[in-house]
């Protein structure tokens, strides 16, 4: 039984955190104690509880358990990717450890990633290494943009190249006025293996809305059933 998925993205600013969400949501409609798991993220902001991310901040709210947030993301770093920031270092073992630990707690967990599938922190090997490494099933989130179909192709056919597991990916449309939208859907279906598992329309604000109705669970039946 999988009873876990990372969601990675073409980019960074593509919809992971969005699409993160809704499959939490997903999981509480069907009644399955979930939880959110980021354990690299960006652009921390320093808070009265430490540096803290946004992002975090939302999968934690969206998890069926309380969790501490270091515990939902253990390594926030203040910079960017290629930044320096005032984490210059982690350890994967913490990140597997800190894993297998809200594993225990809960039935499901989506974790999610940071950038794109190859995206380094502070130069260090790829998150994507880490992933590959404990055999977890992995959500593609397309931007869906211009230029997308070139980013697309490309980390659908690398995590495949790895030896991971790509049981899905799911297009975001973060350009409204994209008047080739139709087009783009059309092609990244035909040239990527995986199947089209769901479909976000732009929507302002949309980690504050319920996104379940955007997403076909078939194709990942078994993650969403006890």
């Amino acid at each position: 039984m999988v009873n876990k998925v990372f969601i990675t993205g073409t980019d960074t600013a593509v919809g992971k955190t969005v699409v993160s969400l809704a499959l939490l949501q997903m999981l509480q409609q069907q009644e399955i104690v979930c939880a959110g798991y980021k354990p690299l993220s960006q652009n921390a902001q320093l808070t009265e509880q430490g540096l803290q991310c946004a992002d975090a901040q939302l999968l934690k709210q969206a998890s069926t358990i309380e969790l501490h947030y270091d515990r939902v993301n253990p390594y926030p770093f203040t910079g960017s990717e290629v930044s320096t920031g005032s984490i210059t270092t982690f350890n994967e073992q913490n990140l597997t450890e800190g894993m297998s630990y809200i594993e225990t707690q809960v039935e499901r967990l989506v974790i999610e990633g940071t950038g794109g599938w190859h995206s380094r922190i502070n130069t260090q090997n790829p998150l994507s290494d880490w992933v590959i490494k404990h055999k977890i099933p992995v959500i593609l989130v397309v931007g869906i943009k211009l230029g997308c179909i070139n980013h697309a192709i490309l980390t659908a056919e690398s995590i495949l190249q790895q030896g991971g597991e790509l049981v899905g990916w799911v297009a975001n449309r973060i350009n409204p006025g994209l008047e080739e939208y139709q087009q783009l859907i059309a092609l990244l279906t035909q040239h990527i293996s995986a199947p089209k598992i769901g479909e976000i329309p732009y929507i302002s604000h949309a980690h504050q809305k319920n996104l379940a109705s955007y997403f076909n669970i078939d194709p990942l039946a078994h993650f969403f059933s006890h």
